[in-house]
């Protein structure tokens, strides 16, 4: 059984790897056995992610690429393969959100949200597939939402953009499982990151933060989820134990999705 889900020899690139859900994805995944590959867009970024990364005693190849840059994708790509070997999991996480109303929002900030969270993941794939087809034998993975199934005030771009990488995820499954390439999902709920601390911090009068006490009231587990808590779904989703699994989206929420919320 254990075998089933050994990452041993393998060779992870995690997209937007640097911290977060990246990072603790990242972390599960080299835990299995798998040697990690991730980027980011700073070398701020990436000075600290490779300090991080030693210090949980790993050893991570870290680059700097924007994932909606294609050229720059595919120079990601050679780059590691010429490190580390072939790229045997993909896990297309890197992703922005922009908090703004439809009616305020410019069309700019609209694209850019769809750019790094749709097209990017769209760009990623298309670099690593054809070597998994001809290997026929892959396992893509990418960080979908609740905001793939729901909609919330102020998160238009963010919705449309994860509602798209849920097709995405199952056109990729129709396209290429007859290459034994599996393609799936993980929709994390609230995890607490520090992109999310801000939306946690206690108010000036103590009482905690009103999204705090609604996403703890809507949560039947009643707290935010650890990054952690995404690493045994990950390593599944990665490993030959999820070889039958393909276009499916794990959402790993704490059980949101199943709860209309208590009445008031």
């Amino acid at each position: 059984m254990n075998n089933m889900f050994s990452l041993e020899g393998k060779n992870a690139l995690v997209t937007g790897g640097a911290y977060g859900i990246g990072f603790a994805i990242a972390e599960a995944l080299a835990g299995a056995g798998a040697r990690i590959a991730f980027n980011c867009r700073s070398q701020k970024n990436l000075d600290q992610a490779l300090a991080d990364y030693k210090a949980k005693g790993i050893d991570a190849r870290g680059y700097i690429c924007d994932v909606t840059d294609e050229e720059a994708v595919t120079r990601l790509v050679e780059q590691i393969h010429q490190d580390l070997g072939q790229i045997d999991i993909l896990v297309n996480n890197a992703g922005i959100i922009k908090r703004i109303p439809m009616h305020e929002m410019k069309r700019e900030e609209f694209q850019q949200v769809i750019d790094i969270d749709l097209v990017g993941p769209f760009i990623c794939a298309k670099a690593v597939i054809p070597e998994m087809m001809e290997r026929r034998e892959g396992k893509i993975i990418n960080i979908c939402s609740m905001m793939s199934e729901l909609g919330r005030e102020t998160v238009s771009a963010y919705a449309a953009a994860k509602g798209g990488l849920k097709m995405l995820t199952r056109n990729i499954c129709s396209e290429y499982g007859g290459y034994n390439i599996q393609c799936n999902g993980i929709g994390p709920g609230y995890i607490a990151t520090p992109q999310t601390a801000p939306l946690r911090e206690r108010q000036a009068d103590g009482s905690r933060h009103p999204f705090d006490s609604f996403i703890c009231a809507k949560t039947p587990a009643g707290r935010w989820l650890d990054p952690s808590e995404l690493a045994g779904p990950a390593v599944f989703l990665a490993s030959h134990a999820s070889d039958a699994v393909n276009g499916h989206i794990l959402y790993v929420d704490g059980g949101i999705l199943a709860y209309i919320g208590k009445q008031p």
